[in-house]
């Protein structure tokens, strides 16, 4: 245990280290341990993590994460990070434009051929219509939870709200009035 961390232990898929000793006057700083830590808290942060997260993942500060983040060198190191990131995201944008213009040719190759089974074809018009218009109905869910407490006459509430908005849609709800 290292100030009341477990090391050894991962955090966030990460192995948590020894407590950083280098603000100890007895031991001479190590520059590249320095320089090296500097980048390994730039990189976390390019992905993602808090600052908290990171100093708990590094065994360091929130100051000295902070402070990296906020020095003159790390914003020169995070902003090239960015544009490392902007730019690899601009060329696989170009690949997708690219590959999306190819499947419509097909697409188009399909529907226009007069032998080609009906099947085949209403699949094709189904897929652009519905794919690659954006009209497809979203797979994923999400599942975020809240927590809240509520009465006895808001959950009636939700449930009238709830069954009026399902007539307003033309769907058919059954719904159990037991509570």
């Amino acid at each position: 245990m290292s100030n009341g961390i477990a090391v050894g232990k991962t955090l966030y898929g990460f192995e948590i280290r020894e407590r950083d000793e280098r603000r100890n006057p007895d031991k001479p700083r190590d520059i590249k341990q320095l320089w090296s830590r500097s980048h390994e808290i730039l990189r976390l942060d390019s992905l993602g993590y808090k600052g908290s997260e990171i100093a708990k993942i590094l065994n360091i500060s929130q100051q000295t994460v902070s402070k990296t983040l906020t020095s003159t060198l790390g914003q020169i190191k995070k902003s090239e990070l960015r544009r490392a990131r902007d730019d690899e995201y601009e060329e696989l944008r170009e690949e997708i434009l690219k590959l999306t213009k190819k499947s419509l040719e097909v697409y188009n190759q399909i529907l226009e051929k007069e032998d080609e089974p009906t099947k085949l074809k209403k699949d094709t018009a189904d897929t652009v219509v519905l794919e690659l218009s954006g009209l497809r109905v979203p797979t994923r869910v999400d599942s975020r939870m809240m927590h809240m407490n509520v009465t006895p006459e808001e959950i009636e509430e939700f449930k009238r709200r709830g069954i009026e908005a399902a007539k307003q849609s033309g769907q058919l709800v059954e719904v159990d009035n037991e509570s």
